[in-house]
């Protein structure tokens, strides 16, 4: 990826700014850079990005690419973040019960490893989604966070879920649906399928149950 620009743009309603529901927007030339950065990312992977080749197949300068990103890294960054916001908004409400909730992280690792950026990343470079998901919490892991905790308050008034801090249960949630999603190609010749998602949803269960 090329080095980060020495001038910073000014911020804009990208990757670290959204409004109060949380959900980020972006502007139509926001839009088309980042759907041309989705199609590098297939194409080329995270290595092959480039701000130059980037406004090269968006149709728009650098500089234009400058004013609502630093650089690469930081498109990229933003690319996926607009992925997991598409998925978080296919769950509109919130769980009305643990089993509803265990569904709905279930439906979502199952949204989440056939979408085709993502995809791309945990089978050809798991090592760039280690460093884009697992290295620190960003933007796309607090908006995962932000939806758990809110559909784990609200399974907890069904009452069989336990009454613990939404956001700290949350932050496990997570933890324990990434380290599945990411694990699962290594363990596929040992656990079919249907018992990788059978395993799964006894230890969200477990994790939950009041």
């Amino acid at each position: 990826m090329e080095e980060r620009q020495a001038v910073i743009p000014a911020a804009t309603a990208t990757s670290d700014a959204a409004p109060h529901d949380g959900v980020p927007r972006w502007d139509a030339t926001q839009t088309r850079i980042l759907d041309a950065a989705d199609d590098l990312i297939l194409r080329r992977g995270v290595h092959g990005m480039t701000i130059a080749e980037l406004s090269r197949r968006a149709g728009h300068s650098r500089p234009t690419v400058y004013r609502s990103w630093t650089d690469a890294d930081d498109v990229v960054r933003a690319a996926l973040l607009r992925r997991v916001s598409g998925i978080v908004a296919e769950f509109p409400e919130p769980s009305a019960s643990r089993s509803a909730l265990v569904d709905d992280v279930l439906r979502f690792t199952a949204l989440f490893r056939t979408d085709p950026v993502y995809g791309r990343l945990l089978d050809e470079e798991p090592e760039a989604f280690t460093r884009y998901t697992l290295q620190r919490v960003g933007s796309s892991q607090r908006l995962i966070l932000a939806w758990l905790a809110r559909s784990i308050a609200a399974a907890q008034e069904y009452g069989d879920v336990r009454r613990d801090d939404p956001a700290e249960m949350a932050v496990m949630l997570l933890l324990l649906a990434q380290s599945a999603v990411l694990s699962h190609g290594t363990v596929s010749d040992l656990v079919s399928e249907s018992a990788w998602e059978r395993e799964l949803r006894a230890a969200l269960h477990g994790l939950l149950r009041a």
